[in-house]
């Protein structure tokens, strides 16, 4: 079996234009990120290792926010997820698979999870 490195971000919150009801155009929905970010790992990681060695975690933050293009609404979840896992495969040529999976914090009434989750492998 292969080695693997899964960087994870969890329940990360951002508020994204996205939405197909009337309610929900021209304003922003607090969404819930949870990512996983699959990268080649190196042969092994020393005690003093940088930080070259690894992606930094700020990345799928910025992924989930300061990357969306102002002003530009997602009519679908899905397509916000596609915009990460793009975004995370721009940055790093090493980043082999991304999943995003993401709730629509708006919709829920008792705690449940409303949402997708996409995963992408480099193409």
């Amino acid at each position: 079996m292969a080695d693997s490195l899964i960087l994870e971000l969890a329940d990360f919150e951002h508020d994204v234009l996205t939405g197909i009801y009337s309610e929900e155009t021209g304003k922003p929905q607090p969404l819930r990120f949870t990512i996983r970010m699959w990268l080649k790992p190196i042969d092994r990681y020393d005690p003093d290792a940088s930080l070259d060695a690894s992606k930094n975690y700020m990345d799928m933050k910025f992924a989930a926010s300061d990357a969306f293009p102002e002003g530009v609404h997602f009519t679908l979840i899905e397509s916000v997820a596609d915009h990460v896992c793009e975004t995370l495969f721009l940055q790093d040529e090493r980043v082999e698979k991304v999943e995003v999976k993401i709730v629509k914090l708006a919709l829920t009434e008792r705690n449940e999870q409303i949402g997708i989750t996409l995963t992408r492998e480099r193409r």
